[in-house]
C-alpha cells in the first residue's frame, strides 16, 4: 500500500554533486573551472565567426567544423548554470522539470556532435577518395539536408527521454552522481522498474554513438587504403595530413564517452570522485579541446585570433 500512496511522487528538485571530497576547495577550483567555460565559448564563438566571415572557408570541410563548434558551445551552455552554482555559490539544488531540460539538451548536442563528426569523415572520404569532385559531391545543398538529418535524427531520438524519466516515482534518494542531470544517473534514483528507460537508452546509443563510431572507423578504413595506393610518399603524408584535426576531434569525444560508459557499467566498485571527474571530462573536453586543434591547423581562425587580441589592445591604449 505504501507503494502505491507514492506510485506518482516526484522530487519537487534534486540535489547535484560537485566533485566528491574537494568541498572546501570549491573556492579555488571556481576560477580554473570559470576560466575552462571562457576558452570554450570564446573558441568556438571564434571559429564560428570566423567561418561567417571568411569566403575562403565556405567549403564543405568548414561548413561542417562550424556545426561541430554550435554543438560544443550548446554543450557547454548546458552544463554552465548547474556547474558555476556549485563551485561558484556552492548551490547545489536544480528543479526536477529543469533537470528534465537540462538532460534533454546535454544528449540532444551530443548526439549532434557524434552526427557531425560522422559528416567530416565522408567529408574527408570525398576529399580523398575523388579530389576533383569533391565541389560537384558535396554541394552547399548536399551539407544543409546533412545537417538538418544530423538535427532531426538527435531532436527525435532524445526526445521520449525526459517523458520516460517523468512517469516514473522517486520518493527515496533525491541526490545525484554528477554537477548536471545524465540519463543514467536520474534513472538509477526512481522507486519503480526502468527497464524500459534502459531499453530505450541501449536502443537510442546504439543508433547514434553506435552507429557513428562504426561508420568512422569504415571510413578511416577507407581512407587508409586509398592513401597507400598512392605512390608517392609525400602524397601519402599529405593527404592524412588533411585528416589529423578530425581524428583528434574523434579521440577528443569518444574517449572521454567510452571511458563514462566503462566506469558507469564496470565500475561500481570506484570511488565517487573516479566517476565525477570522468563525467566531467566527457562534458568539458570537446567544446575546450576542439577549438585548440582547429585553431593550431587553421591559418584564418589563427589570424582572427590575432586580430582580435590586437583590436582589443589598441583600444586599451586608446
Amino acid at each position: 500500500m505504501a507503494d502505491n500512496n507514492y506510485s506518482h511522487f516526484q522530487h519537487p528538485y534534486f540535489v547535484l554533486t560537485g566533485i566528491p571530497g574537494l568541498e572546501q576547495k570549491y573556492y579555488w577550483m571556481a576560477f580554473p573551472l570559470g576560466a575552462i567555460y571562457v576558452i570554450a565559448l570564446f573558441g568556438n564563438g571564434v571559429i564560428i565567426s570566423t567561418i561567417k566571415s571568411e569566403s575562403s572557408l565556405h567549403i564543405p570541410m568548414y561548413y561542417f567544423l562550424f556545426m561541430l563548434a554550435l554543438a560544443d558551445m550548446g554543450l557547454a551552455l548546458c552544463t554552465l548554470p548547474s556547474m558555476l552554482g556549485i563551485f561558484w555559490f556552492n548551490y547545489k539544488f536544480i528543479a526536477f522539470d529543469a533537470c528534465l531540460v537540462q538532460m534533454y539538451f546535454i544528449h540532444t548536442f551530443s548526439a549532434i556532435e557524434s552526427g557531425v563528426l560522422v559528416a567530416m569523415a565522408f567529408d574527408r572520404v570525398v576529399a580523398i577518395w575523388d579530389p576533383l569532385r569533391y565541389g560537384t559531391i558535396l554541394t552547399n545543398d548536399v551539407v544543409g539536408r546533412t545537417g538538418a538529418i544530423i538535427l532531426t535524427r538527435a531532436v527525435f531520438v532524445v526526445f521520449p527521454v525526459p517523458f520516460l524519466i517523468k512517469r516514473l516515482p522517486f520518493y527515496r534518494s533525491n541526490i545525484l552522481s554528477h554537477s548536471f542531470c545524465l540519463h543514467q544517473d536520474v534513472m538509477r534514483l526512481a522507486c519503480a522498474s526502468t527497464r524500459v528507460n534502459s531499453l530505450y537508452g541501449l536502443i537510442a546509443v546504439i543508433f547514434t554513438k553506435g552507429s557513428d563510431s562504426l561508420s568512422i572507423l569504415f571510413s578511416y578504413v577507407f581512407i587508409f587504403r586509398t592513401v597507400m595506393a598512392i605512390a608517392s610518399g609525400k602524397g601519402r603524408l599529405k593527404a592524412l595530413n588533411t585528416c589529423v584535426s578530425h581524428i583528434c576531434a574523434v579521440l577528443i569525444f569518444y574517449v572521454p564517452l567510452i571511458g563514462v560508459s566503462v566506469i558507469h557499467r564496470f565500475g561500481k566498485h570506484l570511488s565517487p570522485l573516479t566517476h565525477a571527474l570522468m563525467a566531467n571530462a566527457y562534458l568539458l573536453v570537446p567544446p575546450v579541446l576542439n577549438p585548440i586543434v582547429y585553431t593550431v591547423k587553421t591559418k584564418e581562425i589563427r589570424k582572427k585570433i590575432i586580430q582580435i587580441f590586437v583590436q582589443t589592445k589598441i583600444t586599451a591604449e586608446g
